[in-house]
């Protein structure tokens, strides 16, 4: 129960980190920006705390993270500016879920048995058929609204590739212990931010606002780890993934994004297919 109860918190705490920073207001530089220099604060306290050993090693790769995991948020604030919170998000994360899934498979032969392939495939169409829902518009969907979401589109294909390659950086290739490379990556990410605003910084209101955010990214990252020691890391990794029904709620809640009735049953029916998708998947990947 101990577990499940610390799972929660990445779920809402990664989650909310959309709508929240889009509530706070700000350009997608100055969103990512803030939001890593809260990261690299969070980085620096947990590492007076604990004192990890650092590597060199760590170091470069960890910042070679950091920076590609820059690249995916950038893209993902902006997909949020042209196509919404409640839409780009749970298409963000269901994203990941499927190319970071086939990268592991058809490249690290992740899935070995044949009930992983039959769950795992399973647990990808529902993933897919749960991201297109969550995204379908009815037909009365104006054709402004459309071209942003071309746009939208564009945005989360460059963010799902600096995602799946810092995941695949850490998960496949380079396997550190969260804590200690959690510093590292926070620099590297800081980097990564600057360089998206053309090391024109600037520490406006926007900017030190959305640094609150980076701390919620840090605790979340905290509490994945606990849930995993507890619960297992099926039951981790597969709440930690449902944050995207908490992107979409608050999407429409928090920041007043319109949905059809048409829509609203996509919606239902997207999440329902996240949750099940998730869960399998969790499943196979423990």
């Amino acid at each position: 129960m101990e577990g499940i109860l610390f799972a929660l918190v990445p779920m809402v705490a990664w989650g909310s980190i959309g709508f929240v920073s889009n509530k706070i207001g700000g350009k997608p530089s100055q969103q990512t920006f803030g939001m890593t220099l809260g990261a690299v604060l969070f980085a620096i306290m947990v590492w007076i705390v604990k004192r990890p050993e650092m590597t060199s090693q760590l170091w470069i790769f960890g910042f070679l993270g950091g920076f590609l995991w820059s690249i995916g948020q950038t893209g993902q604030f902006h997909a949020m500016k042209y196509m919404g919170v409640s839409v780009a998000n749970p298409l963000s994360s269901g994203s990941q879920l499927v190319l970071g899934s086939l990268i592991g498979v058809f490249l690290f032969g992740e899935w070995t048995q044949v009930y992983q392939y039959i769950l795992g495939s399973c647990a990808l169409v529902l993933l897919i058929i749960g991201f297109y829902f969550s995204s379908k518009k009815d037909k009365n969907t104006q054709k402004a609204e459309l071209h942003h979401y071309g746009k939208g589109f564009k945005s989360l294909t460059y963010s799902t590739i600096g995602y799946v390659s810092y995941v695949v950086l850490f998960n496949n290739i380079m396997k550190f212990d969260l804590i200690s490379v959690l510093l590292p990556m926070a620099i590297g990410m800081v980097f990564g931010a600057s360089l998206f605003m053309s090391f024109k910084l600037s520490f406006d209101t926007y900017v030190l606002k959305n640094s609150l955010v980076g701390i919620m990214w840090g605790i979340g990252n905290v509490f994945m780890l606990l849930a995993a020691s507890k619960a297992g890391l099926a039951i981790a990794f597969s709440f930690s993934q449902l944050g995207a029904i908490i992107s979409i709620i608050g999407g429409i809640i928090f920041l007043g994004e319109k949905k059809s009735k048409q829509e609203m049953r996509w919606v239902i029916l997207g999440i329902i297919c996240f949750i099940a998708g998730a869960i399998l998947l969790g499943i196979v990947k423990a």
